[in-house]
């Protein structure tokens, strides 16, 4: 238990910083087209004893299953740190192209935009997390505190919210917004819709962690000796709830990673051209795509590695939690 934690803690640490660079890292612009390789599948990266020790070959239009034939005739050596316009982690010089993940149907390198709409949708996840905690942490502490009719009507509030499926009531709120938003609008939009409705369930946790902690004799004495309400909740009650808000974020930001994906698939999340995993995942929604070009269910597959990393981190909080209460 002691080395999944941290594990797990550098883990999530290098893929957001994989995601935060992805300009550098991404071998193309997540906009740029190349009508000539649409779904073209990915590239085959080759290595040699001599020059070019790492390269790729040309794809050329063929009929074959994936509608390309590999052509190493003409070899494009493979850089690193590549400056052009420009800088990139990686690259090949013109007319050749690496992409990784293949390209979509405009010819656009989905490695390239798969890097761009995770740092999208991770960070929309992280911000709408951020948001919720914030307002569940709040409405959870001033509950459990003050209690009385105070608590009465914040939790049965916060019971309406979650008897009501959170997908259908998103759903609800974002179509009833305007759909014709610029793409930072959208995602700040989605950002506080999410935030906003992901309130309840954090805010019943740190009620019930409050409830038990003003119970406690340091509480009490603090309490006695005239300690104000203010100081009590900054200095006695708010380190007792750390732990559980740390757990419930690396819960949350998977769910509501999800759940940007889920606007953005359905057409009512960031539009195109921006990037964003929705997009990506919206081209299986046409049959010849799934049946096709299996390339392009690789960025969901990647998103299923970053979400069980979340998984990892919020079941190491949780042993540390346990461990530590007992």
């Amino acid at each position: 238990m002691k080395l999944t934690l941290p594990l797990g803690l550098l883990t999530l640490i290098g893929i957001h910083l994989l995601f935060l660079f992805c300009g550098y890292i991404a071998p193309y612009d997540e906009a740029q087209q190349d009508r000539m390789a649409a779904f073209a599948p990915p590239t085959k990266v080759h290595l040699a004893r001599s020059y070019p020790y790492i390269y790729v070959c040309a794809w050329n239009a063929h009929e074959t299953d994936s509608g390309y034939d590999e052509d190493c005739s003409q070899k494009f050596a493979v850089h690193l740190f590549v400056n052009g316009g420009d800088s990139h982690l990686f690259g090949v010089a013109s007319p050749g192209r690496i992409s990784l993940f293949g390209t979509d149907g405009l010819g656009r390198d989905q490695f390239s935009r798969f890097l761009f709409g995770a740092r999208l949708s991770l960070f929309a996840g992280i911000l709408a997390t951020f948001l919720a905690l914030l307002l569940g942490t709040l409405i959870g502490m001033t509950a459990g505190f003050y209690g009385s009719f105070v608590d009465s009507t914040l939790m049965r509030f916060a019971e309406l919210f979650l008897a009501l499926p959170w997908i259908y009531l998103l759903l609800a709120v974002r179509a009833f917004l305007p759909l014709h938003l610029s793409p930072i609008q959208t995602f700040f939009l989605l950002v506080v819709i999410i935030g906003a409705i992901g309130w309840a369930r954090p805010a019943r946790l740190v009620r019930g962690i409050v409830l038990s902690g003003k119970e406690r004799n340091f509480v009490l004495a603090a309490k006695n000796l005239g300690a104000s309400n203010g100081y009590i909740l900054r200095r006695h009650i708010l380190p007792q709830v750390y732990g559980v808000v740390l757990a419930q974020a690396a819960l949350l930001v998977p769910q509501y990673v999800l759940a940007e994906i889920t606007l953005s698939f359905l057409g009512l999340g960031v539009g195109e051209p921006a990037a964003s995993l929705g997009n990506l995942l919206g081209e299986l929604q046409q049959y010849h795509v799934i049946s096709s070009y299996w390339w392009m269910f690789l960025p969901g597959i990647a998103l299923l590695l970053i979400f069980f990393s979340y998984f990892v981190m919020a079941n190491a909080l949780q042993r540390r939690l346990k461990f530590i209460a007992v």
